[in-house]
C-alpha cells in the first residue's frame, strides 16, 4: 500500500507563489501516473494537473494553465505542484493522487488508486 503525504500548503496573498510536494512511501511510485486534485468548500473535488510516469507529458485544467507547473522526481519518489500568480479562487484543499493501472493521465477521480490526506491552500485577495 503506497502512502502519499502532501506538504507545502499555507496562507498567501493573491499574486504570490507556493510549491506543493507529495512524497510517496515506496519506489513503485515511479510506475504511477500522478496528479493533483483540489476541493474548495462546498464544491466537488476537481482535477488540477497530471503527469505521466516519465514526466514527459503533462495535463492541466484550463483555469491553471500558464500559472501552475507539475513535475516529478522519481529518484526522490516525489511529485510537485508549483503554483504562481495565485488567485482567491485557487483556495482549496489540494490532494495528490496516484494511478497504478491506466498508464494515461486521467481527470477522473475514480481511476486513481492512492490519495494523500490533503494540504490546505488559502489565497487572500
Amino acid at each position: 500500500q503506497v502512502r502519499l503525504v502532501e506538504s507545502g500548503g499555507g496562507l498567501v496573498q493573491a499574486g504570490d507563489s507556493l510549491r506543493l510536494s507529495c512524497a510517496a512511501s515506496e519506489g513503485t511510485f515511479s510506475y504511477y501516473v500522478m496528479a493533483w486534485f483540489r476541493q474548495a468548500p462546498g464544491k466537488e473535488r476537481e482535477f488540477v494537473a497530471g503527469i505521466s510516469v516519465n514526466g514527459a507529458r503533462t495535463l492541466y485544467t484550463d483555469s491553471v494553465k500558464g500559472r501552475f507547473t507539475i513535475s516529478r522526481d522519481n529518484a526522490k519518489n516525489t511529485v510537485y505542484l508549483e503554483m504562481n500568480a495565485l488567485k482567491s479562487e485557487d483556495t482549496a484543499v489540494y490532494y495528490c493522487a496516484g494511478d497504478q493501472n491506466s498508464g494515461i493521465i486521467s481527470t477522473t477521480l475514480r481511476l486513481y488508486d492512492y490519495w494523500g490526506q490533503g494540504t490546505q491552500v488559502t489565497v487572500s485577495s
